[in-house]
């Protein structure tokens, strides 16, 4: 039975084709490059599927793929149900965090009671973390350039993925509050953990 891996493009597919390597699994065309979505592998029991960050969980719980790899920021903002992560990759390590426009008085802001206007692609996320401090919001949901929204008053605070700091600073934003660290996980169809745990036994020692 061939088993199928469903990885996203960018960070985590480098950091995770680095591994996978060593395990002899090697891709045949390029993700960046070909335009399909299955790709078949040196290891001709083991296929990859490219699909969107957001969307690996879902294959994999629904048993499009057998196992991925998918960020911490997915999994806390949809939830791991009829999934088994088993751990820590330990790669594409960033936080999630809040930031405002610089000079922006955030403390203030944030009061008991009080009420923000946050824009962010981690609804569930900026919610639960926003409601642990008493403090209401409106959500703003984006995808993409988040250092945008409050430049222009279309909300007070963004929650987002922080690497470097690099944006925020070139789009005078700041850091004010960490809500979690971040990193990949593995995780994998509870069926085909039964099913096929002698094929992934293998890959997943040498992934941890």
């Amino acid at each position: 039975m061939k088993l199928t891996l469903a990885l996203s493009k960018g960070r985590i597919f480098e950091e995770t084709a680095g591994i996978l390597s060593k395990a002899g699994i090697v891709p045949l065309e390029d993700p960046e490059k070909s335009r399909k979505l299955i790709i078949e592998t040196t290891n001709p029991e083991v296929r990859l599927i490219i699909v969107r960050a957001s969307d690996v969980p879902t294959y994999v719980q629904f048993g499009g793929a057998d196992f991925g790899v998918a960020g911490l920021d997915i999994l806390m903002e949809k939830g791991t149900d009829g999934l088994y992560v088993p751990y820590d990759l330990d790669i594409a390590k960033c936080r999630m965090s809040v930031a405002v426009c610089e000079g922006f008085d955030y403390a203030a802001a944030v009061k008991q009671g009080s009420r923000l206007k946050v824009a962010t692609k981690y609804v569930n996320c900026a919610r639960e973390h926003f409601a642990n401090k008493g403090v209401h919001i409106d959500t703003i949901q984006l995808y993409g350039s988040m250092e945008l929204a409050p430049l222009v008053g279309l909300a007070d605070a963004i929650v987002d993925l922080v690497s470097t700091g690099n944006t925020l600073k070139a789009n005078g934003l700041v850091e004010v509050e960490p809500i979690a660290d971040i990193s990949a996980r593995l995780v994998v169809n509870q069926a085909s953990y039964k099913r096929k745990r002698s094929q992934l036994q293998p890959i997943f020692g040498l992934l941890k």
